[in-house]
């Protein structure tokens, strides 16, 4: 049975000083296409909190101390067939042992 999503919506959380990476990442692996536009993304800044746990490797704070980072939430879509690659170049330039991510699928609107 075919997928009858063909797209995704990618919501990825970053600390503000990786923002510009994790887009260009997102753009050049293929996702942020509509139409005749490439790179297309929504970003919205806010606060993430975390509490690292024992044997964490935090990229910033430390294990044991509760800590408070000023992110981005960044979105983009992405056709589902892309979604793989996608996921890697993320990984490859994020900075956190372990990343806040979703991944909704989208109904087409037309």
């Amino acid at each position: 049975m075919e997928n009858k999503y063909k797209f995704v919506k990618i919501v990825v959380f970053t600390p503000e000083t990786h923002a510009d990476a994790v887009r260009k990442a997102l753009g050049k692996a293929g996702a942020g296409k509509i139409g005749n536009y490439s790179f297309c993304s929504f970003s919205a800044k806010g606060k993430g909190r975390f509490l690292p746990k024992k044997g964490a490797k935090p990229a910033i704070g430390r294990a044991g101390k509760l800590e408070q980072v000023f992110e981005e939430r960044i979105e983009a879509r992405c056709e589902r067939s892309k979604l793989k690659k996608v996921l890697r170049a993320i990984k490859k330039v994020h900075p956190y042992e372990e990343i806040a991510m979703d991944i909704y699928p989208l109904e087409t609107a037309i």
